[in-house]
């Protein structure tokens, strides 16, 4: 039982016996006490006075009296005005660690039998484009929040929706059709930057055909009416939703070059789905709902026979669902994937990943698949992320001024390595621990200052202060785990246990030490509640903080005693499994040594 129970349930009876009542529980207010006071937990005393009447201070000092001569865990007691202070003996926090110290996934609950799960979808790629900063992010977050749900004690079903027709795709490949020369993906290049780079050749031409239309005197509107490349990209589109072979086969050869780049960037990345959808297999689920929202009067058709959901009273405007040439929008096929999914699943909750210049986009999904009579509409939740930029400001894919994953990720594993070497602490490991080395420190950096920050926060992404290895980085907390690792290793080769011995009376800085270990389950609960893996990576930073100053002033393998040595290093085995189990929820690996 947590300590605050304990003191929960003593102040219960300390009501019945001091004041012959007992109090609503929502009068029982109990909090960490602040650190300008002495103690460990405090108790609003003010709701309670009326059932004593006394003043606060009496109030106070007679709670404070029976909870500490009712209960061995309180040490000592004072008053603040209204506030009850208490303080928690030094020998719980010693048995807490010894508990703490033999439960291997402390902290991480059994999933809930009977409930159903979470679903979580993140990633959402276009096939024409490679993985880029913003994806980045957005894998992160859908991976790291998955674990975290799941260390909550909540089934977690990790789902993908690649984005693999429409008229951007076609766009790319009509320009590989028009200048490909039959270009395929090749050791130096991966099929989802090849397919990226026609990508972004269409708009490149597409740019230069409406310039020299506006040339010609037409206005830019009319130009774009005019454009002959976005017209063969439009009949493209049609001719692959009527089932057009040679269409389809370009279609299905172009894709399946991305997806062998895509899986390479998801394994590097170290992010993994349950389940992939393809919207080419879901839009026409979507088209269904649709038809059948017209049949139902939900929806309503206009003149030129394009389709649309009229959410004016709603406070909305109208939201178009079908185009007049029959084809479908993203609004379209994520109908039909929401009704797919929570058919096909035990879910009771849909959380998608996506960034925040789709709040609007969600809102009207939502609306739109309530008003078709699905109840579970009110169980879809947008988790809408702020956007990524580097120093020197946004990215354009039309542009191809994006910052592409994979060459993220070489770039941070690089500077790790020359970081690194010049600390000169690698020396004596071989050559392939020393490459996985700097594979975990790069890419730990890369998640760590991507998490740290608030989901719902835009951020800048900057590669150099990411790296650091002082201050609240990534790479700080490895090398913290290093560092302890490093000590227990030198203990176990002099043949020392790391078994506590409860005699011992922890110094002030240890005891805050185990108090903040205390606090790692409530903040699973609490970053898998508010769904912000930034709260577990800044809760990680303090300890590895609130450790390199504990380690900063007691010595540990050449303490006074044994019993002390015993002690500090059980503390600091402790310390390393919590950052192992912590980073790993962020997905990020934590080396044996650095």
């Amino acid at each position: 039982m947590k300590i605050e129970d304990i003191i929960y349930k003593s102040v219960i009876e300390a009501c019945k016996e001091l004041f012959n009542q007992t109090p609503d529980e929502n009068l029982i207010q109990l909090q960490k006490t602040k650190k300008e006071f002495t103690g460990d937990f405090t108790l609003v005393v003010f709701p309670l006075v009326r059932m004593a009447k006394k003043s606060p201070e009496q109030t106070a000092d007679e709670i404070g009296k029976y909870v500490q001569n009712s209960l061995a865990e309180i040490e000592s007691y004072n008053v603040i005005k209204g506030f009850l202070n208490l303080t928690i003996a030094p020998e719980y926090w010693m048995n807490l660690l010894t508990e703490i110290a033999a439960d291997e996934n402390y902290g991480v609950k059994d999933i809930e039998k009977g409930r159903p799960a979470v679903m979580v979808e993140f990633s959402s790629p276009n096939t024409n484009k490679p993985l880029h900063l913003g994806h980045v992010r957005n894998n992160l977050l859908g991976y790291s929040i998955s674990n975290i749900l799941a260390a909550s004690g909540r089934q977690v079903l990790k789902v993908n929706l690649v984005n693999d027709r429409g008229i951007h795709i076609c766009k790319s490949m009509l320009a590989w059709q028009k200048s490909g020369k039959n270009e395929v993906p090749s050791e130096t290049k991966k099929g989802d930057k090849l397919v990226g780079e026609y990508y972004v050749a269409f708009d490149k031409a597409y740019k230069l055909e409406l310039a020299e239309l506006e040339k010609q005197g037409f206005t830019k509107d009319e130009a774009e009416k005019k454009s002959s490349l976005m017209r063969e990209a439009r009949e493209m589109l049609m001719k692959w939703e009527a089932g057009d072979e040679k269409v389809l086969n370009l279609w299905r050869t172009m894709n399946a070059w991305v997806y062998e780049g895509f899986d390479k960037t998801y394994e590097r990345m170290g992010v993994s789905f349950d389940k992939i959808y393809y919207e080419s297999e879901t839009y026409k689920l979507g088209k269904e709902l649709v038809e059948n929202g017209l049949k139902n009067s939900v929806l309503v058709k206009k003149d030129d026979n394009s389709i649309w959901a009229d959410l004016t009273e709603d406070g909305l405007d109208s939201k178009i669902l079908l185009r007049s040439d029959g084809t479908s929008v993203y609004m379209t096929q994520d109908l039909g994937t929401a009704h797919q999914r929570f058919t096909e699943f035990d879910i009771d909750e849909h959380i998608y990943v996506v960034g925040n210049e789709q709040n609007y986009h969600f809102q009207v999904l939502a609306l739109i698949l309530k008003k078709l009579g699905f109840d579970w509409a009110e169980r879809i939740f947008h988790l809408s992320y702020g956007m990524v930029e580097l120093p020197e400001g946004k990215m354009k894919s039309r542009e191809g001024t994006v910052v592409d994953a994979d060459d993220l990720m070489d770039e941070m594993i690089s500077t790790a390595k020359e970081m690194s070497e010049e600390m000169g602490k690698l020396s004596e490991i071989d050559r392939d621990e020393k490459e996985n080395i700097f594979r975990q420190v790069g890419l730990g950096a890369l998640k760590y200052f991507i998490l740290k920050v608030d989901p719902k926060k835009n951020m800048t992404f900057n590669p150099a202060e990411s790296i650091d290895f002082n201050g609240n980085t990534g790479p700080f907390i490895q090398y913290t785990h290093a560092r302890i690792r490093s000590i227990l290793r030198k203990a176990e080769e002099e043949g020392e246990s790391n078994e506590a011995n409860l005699i011992y009376k922890p110094e002030e800085k240890e005891t805050s030490l185990i108090k903040l270990i205390y606090e790692f389950p409530d903040i699973i609960d609490a970053s898998a509640r508010e769904l912000s893996p930034a709260l577990i990576a800044n809760y990680m930073y303090e300890v590895a903080k609130e450790f390199n100053q504990f380690y900063h002033e007691h010595p540990i393998l050449k303490a006074e005693n044994e019993s002390v040595r015993k002690f500090r290093l059980e503390l600091a085995s402790v310390c390393s499994k919590l950052i192992y189990s912590g980073m790993g929820l962020l997905g990020i690996e934590v080396p044996e040594r650095m």
